[in-house]
């Protein structure tokens, strides 16, 4: 799969940290094309066999509904099992791959497609995973046979994901995927009570209320490039993480809406970079280099604040000056050192320089 051309200008506007409807689809591009390509290597790699129903029932519903189906297929859990699996299928004699999730996905794929099928599906630890949908608990052990009126989100048998308020983000405390494993899942909390949901209802209302309030085309790319929230467990003092091998998805711990619009906004920059990266290196590769979320992807993200809490601070918000403030003085200390470091590659020189200019920038206050 070639991978697209990010021209100079749009470049330049992505470095800026600023929303654009043009960056945003170029991102929501290359996190398509990422996730496809996974897919049709996995659909490659796996045996024949079994697995075979499941791809032509993800076929068939994607012929009747392929919007719906390519929600589910690139939705973010979906992407870290796909790139997991594939991993085990390519090291044999590790853990084996779990291919029955794959049936999971096509039967997600069918009921959102409406239409008439007949999947056996065999439970882990009496739980069925449906992508995007939730979980099914069937009443008895052993494989189970889900049609299409199989699924009912008020059936007490089903756990539905749970639809965040202002648009199409799901909160994710179900998917087995949903964090990849290692420290990140272990940070993901586990479902969440009914009281929990709600508290999550409000504090993503007040954010995006905030969000749009202050800085209406950011509330508009992180409605447009964030798929999925997955809660941090309690306990876990960070207010957030981007989760890199699942662009459009993000670890955030709940909190005052302030806090979470702004952990919002560091967390969709953290997002961009990781899939603009993989798009066009920005740093030469070698061992001991610094992933884009080091120093790069914490002085993006400080960009992005600074001007956002500049246009919160001339609304009147308070303490968004102290935060402007404080957000610039750090992006300001860290680009010369940025702007010297010899392992970038000449877009990332290129984009550092914005960078830099973005901040010479935020002495002119915002139009509108």
């Amino acid at each position: 799969m070639n991978r697209p051309a990010v021209p100079g200008p749009l470049l330049r506007d992505l470095a800026a940290a600023e929303p654009s409807a043009e960056g945003t689809r170029l991102l929501q591009g290359a996190r398509q094309d990422r996730r496809t390509g996974l897919l049709d290597a996995l659909r490659s790699a796996v045996p024949r066999g079994p697995a075979d129903e499941a791809w032509a029932l993800l076929d068939e519903a994607g012929r009747h509904a392929p919007g719906a189906v390519r929600d589910v297929l690139h939705y973010p859990a979906t992407g870290v099992w796909a790139e997991e699996t594939l991993r085990r299928l390519r090291r044999p004699g590790g853990p084996p791959p779990d291919l029955g999730h794959l049936d999971g996905l096509a039967a997600a794929a069918a009921l959102r497609a409406g239409i008439t099928f007949k999947a056996v599906l065999k439970p882990v630890q009496g739980r069925l995973v449906l992508p995007t949908l939730g979980i099914l608990r069937p009443p008895h052990s052993g494989p189970y046979t889900l049609t299409e009126g199989g699924w009912d989100p008020g059936d007490p048998a089903a756990l539905p994901l749970h639809a965040l308020p202002c648009g199409r983000t799901a909160l994710d405390d179900l998917d087995p995927y949903r964090a990849p494993g290692g420290a990140a899942a272990a940070r993901a909390a586990r479902r969440l009570t009914a009281r929990g949901h709600k508290r999550w209802d409000t504090q993503w209302t007040g954010a995006f209320t905030l969000l749009e309030r202050y800085d209406t085309a950011r509330a508009g790319e992180t409605a447009g490039l964030l798929r999925s929230i997955v809660p941090l467990a309690g306990g876990i003092r960070s207010a957030g993480a981007a989760v890199r091998p699942a662009p459009g998805s993000a670890l955030v711990r709940g909190q005052s809406p302030p806090a979470l619009a702004a952990a919002l906004v560091r967390e969709v920059q953290h997002a961009k970079l990781a899939v603009l990266a993989g798009l066009l290196p920005l740093r030469t590769p070698g061992p001991g280099r610094q992933p884009p979320d080091g120093l790069l992807g914490g002085t993006y993200a400080d960009l992005a604040l600074a001007r956002y809490w500049q246009r919160a601070a001339l609304y009147g918000a308070r303490g968004a000056w102290t935060q402007h403030a404080r957000h610039r003085s750090r992006a300001a200390a860290a680009l010369p050192a940025l702007g010297r470091e010899p392992e970038l590659t000449e877009a990332g020189r290129e984009f550092v320089a914005a960078m830099a200019a973005a901040e010479r920038a935020l002495d002119t206050p915002p139009a509108g």
